[in-house]
């Protein structure tokens, strides 16, 4: 019935279309590999078929990169944001899960001037 009313509106099929990735709001992505892709610009109309698995924005990361828009990318910066500020801290590491204060020599009270003569 669906590929029936397609039909009257029009659509073509699009060849060479390797994968399909729709960024919900919430951060996860509806990813379809290898899917039947049919158009028609004239109703403004896309269908998207086959085997969908739905994601998380980071599983997907670098590869998706190039897909995203503008709007994309401020939001995955705040989602960046989000999970970098959510992780427990330990100490001075201001979230970052990186605790670096053995390698930093503790200051003494010397005279470096004295010490160099």
């Amino acid at each position: 019935k669906l590929q029936s009313t397609l039909k009257r509106m029009g659509v073509n099929s699009i060849a060479g279309i390797e994968e399909v990735n729709m960024i919900k709001n919430d951060g996860t992505v509806i990813h379809f590999n290898n899917p039947k892709a049919q158009a028609s610009l004239t109703a403004n109309t896309f269908a998207i078929t086959g085997h969908s698995e739905t994601k998380q924005l980071t599983e997907l990361l670098p590869g998706i990169l190039n897909q995203l828009g503008s709007d994309s990318i401020s939001s995955l910066k705040k989602l960046a944001e989000s999970m970098q500020w959510s992780k427990p801290t330990t100490g001075g590491d201001m979230g970052m899960g990186v605790d670096d204060d053995d390698d930093i020599p503790d200051l003494v009270d010397t005279n470096f001037e004295e010490v160099s003569e």
